[in-house]
């Protein structure tokens, strides 16, 4: 991440990725079938720190509650430096930001499943995939606009998100 990073992603090759970790061009294939794939190892963790962050919220929560408190959590404790330069190289890479759209997708469907669990419903439940679907567009506008320069930090954005989606909907 630190090649990515230094010098973009493009300009970084396997080459240089497999010197710098000091392994073979081929040793390194054998876990990363691509440099999209080593990108996106980094965050492949990220649907479970969900899935595990509406597990500890109350049960008699309301869902979008449920969701936000969830979502304010993994902000304050996963957020740094490193992630932002990570998300904008994301973001700035095209061949990096389609990638990107598989993992919201991949995470909303976590998200409706960890709701449907956390609330004893069916995983069909069409209230926890709604919830599910609107925090993921809050989530994506929130990194947009951390990413833009905002010091203010996704979860400012991200409350004030949540509280617009609850006027519109109230």
């Amino acid at each position: 991440m630190r090649l990515f990073l230094e010098r973009g992603f493009e300009a970084t090759t396997l080459d240089d990725i497999a010197r710098a970790a000091d392994v073979s061009r081929r040793s390194l294939f054998h876990y990363f079938g691509s440099k999209e794939e080593i990108v996106f190892s980094t965050k492949a963790d990220f649907p479970t720190l969900v899935a595990d962050a509406i597990r500890r919220r109350p049960v008699d929560e309301a869902l979008l509650d449920m969701v936000e408190n969830a979502f304010l959590e993994l902000a304050e404790t996963h957020l740094s430096e490193r992630a932002r330069n990570l998300a904008r190289l994301i973001q700035d890479t095209p061949a990096l930001s389609a990638g990107d759209q598989a993992k919201y997708e991949k995470v909303e469907r976590v998200l409706a499943s960890a709701l449907a669990q956390k609330k004893g419903r069916p995983e069909t439940d069409i209230e926890c995939r709604v919830t599910a679907t609107a925090a993921i567009g809050i989530l994506k506008l929130s990194t947009q606009a951390w990413l833009v320069g905002s010091d203010a930090g996704p979860s400012t954005f991200g409350k004030a998100a949540f509280a617009a989606l609850r006027r519109v909907a109230g």
